[in-house]
């Protein structure tokens, strides 16, 4: 966990992306071609500072041991710095730690809500709500949902900008018991106006999901604030490990919800034909954890705290103005930019085909000068087919992303237009 003091702090949050490169070591290596690395998939996964890979390797060389069990020293070492960690994530997005639920990942978490609150509490003909734009993980775990229970899945639209609409919210809303949307979408960038549809949703007498996946990593998350019943996301695409992610639930539906899997850790007692369940979080944490990733993640929320949210938010903004400006530049060579285009409305993802050309081939071309971008329909083939696109390519940025990046980005499509004749 971070000890910075607060006047190291102060000089973290000055420093420049190039500086904060910096603590990533995966930066210091030339692709196989000899090329810089240019890493614009962060929306994908992030990259690892320093301080997250060495707290994994501290923990498995010093302190290995299963917790919630041992009383030996390093088992409570372990123990302590695991539900430490959940503090710090707590923190992060200002709940309470016991209504904190570890998860392998924010698919996990959303699948945990469809099934132990889905189940107990829909039936036929209740509507599940979501939106055009969801990633399949925020999808499937409905679609299956509706087929168990007999729910009805209406969805939001979304105009050709990506942009949701609301203005038939309230009818969509009539009937609904649960509404599940992103934060912010992982194709478009598109940032969900939350603080005008989640009270909307309450007065319908629905619950809200929210799948921050996208948004965590990148805006400062006030779940109470916000005022949504779960809000699920991942370590792995804000600096920490993959294998870990978390639920916010609140603290009387987690007590309300039956388990999600059952086993070890999760129970209270246990007989030969009954058992009693333990109290939330750890309800829902069944088996043995992930202990080690799980610690990792508090070091990682711990390093996106000092560095300050506030700073990674504006300095995602100037970079996407920047490379909005860059792209434009290509409009003449038959680039076209998909998504809101104002770094107000969105995050720090640009998705874009180069005239005829698909998605994976300027991505290949690309991946020669060392330029990684993510090329496909990104997990989101419905908003794909509402808009008509075979795929897109798409750039993702964070706190480590420079100019240069974008620049490199930038000649790599001039490359990839002339290649392509374009």
């Amino acid at each position: 966990m971070s000890t910075l003091h607060f006047s190291e702090r102060q000089t973290r949050q000055s420093r420049t992306a190039l500086e904060i490169r910096n603590d990533f070591p995966i930066f210091e290596r030339p692709t196989a071609r000899g090329k810089r690395l240019v890493y614009l998939d962060s929306a994908a996964t992030s990259q690892k500072p320093n301080c997250v890979i060495e707290t994994l390797d501290t923990y498995y060389r010093e302190y290995n041991a299963n917790i919630h069990r041992g009383v030996y020293e390093i088992a409570a070492l372990a123990t302590e710095r695991f539900e430490a960690a959940r503090a710090s994530v707590a923190r992060f997005v200002n709940c309470a730690p016991g209504e904190l639920v570890w998860t392998k990942n924010t698919t996990e978490a959303i699948n945990l809500v469809a099934y132990a609150w889905g189940d107990a509490n829909l039936r036929a003909k209740d509507v599940i709500l979501l939106t055009e734009m969801e990633h399949h993980s925020n999808l499937v775990p409905w679609q299956l949902l509706a087929r168990r229970t007999g729910a009805v899945l209406r969805f939001i639209p979304v105009d050709p900008r990506g942009v949701l609409v609301l203005d038939d919210l309230d009818r969509l809303l009539d009937g609904c018991k649960i509404l599940s949307l992103a934060h912010v979408g992982n194709t478009l960038g598109t940032i969900s106006p939350l603080e005008r549809i989640i009270p909307r949703a309450h007065a319908a007498g629905a619950l809200v999901v929210v799948d921050g996946a996208q948004a965590a990593p990148h805006l400062s998350v006030d779940v109470a604030a916000l005022g949504c019943d779960f809000y699920a996301f991942s370590a792995h695409k804000m600096l920490g490990p993959t294998g870990i992610g978390a639920l916010y639930g609140r603290r009387a539906l987690l007590e309300s919800m039956p388990p999600f899997l059952s086993g070890g850790d999760m129970i209270r007692t246990v007989e030969y034909e009954h058992a009693t369940f333990n109290d939330p979080p750890w309800k829902f944490e069944a088996g043995t954890s992930n202990v080690a990733d799980a610690i990792a993640f508090g070091t990682a929320i711990a390093y996106l705290t000092d560095v300050g949210l506030a700073w990674v938010r504006e300095h995602e903004k100037r970079i996407t103005r920047y490379a909005l400006q860059r792209l434009a530049e290509l409009e003449p060579r038959g680039l076209v930019v998909y998504g809101p285009k104002d770094p107000e409305r969105m995050g720090g993802v640009i998705s874009f085909n180069l005239a005829d050309a698909h998605a994976h081939d300027v991505a290949s071309i690309l991946d020669t000068d060392g330029v990684c971008i993510r090329a496909g329909h990104h997990c989101t083939m419905p908003l794909m087919q509402r808009m008509g696109w075979i795929a897109t390519a798409r750039a993702s940025f964070y706190l480590y992303t420079t100019e240069d990046d974008v620049d490199a980005l930038a000649a790599g499509l001039e490359k990839a237009a002339r290649i392509f004749k374009v």
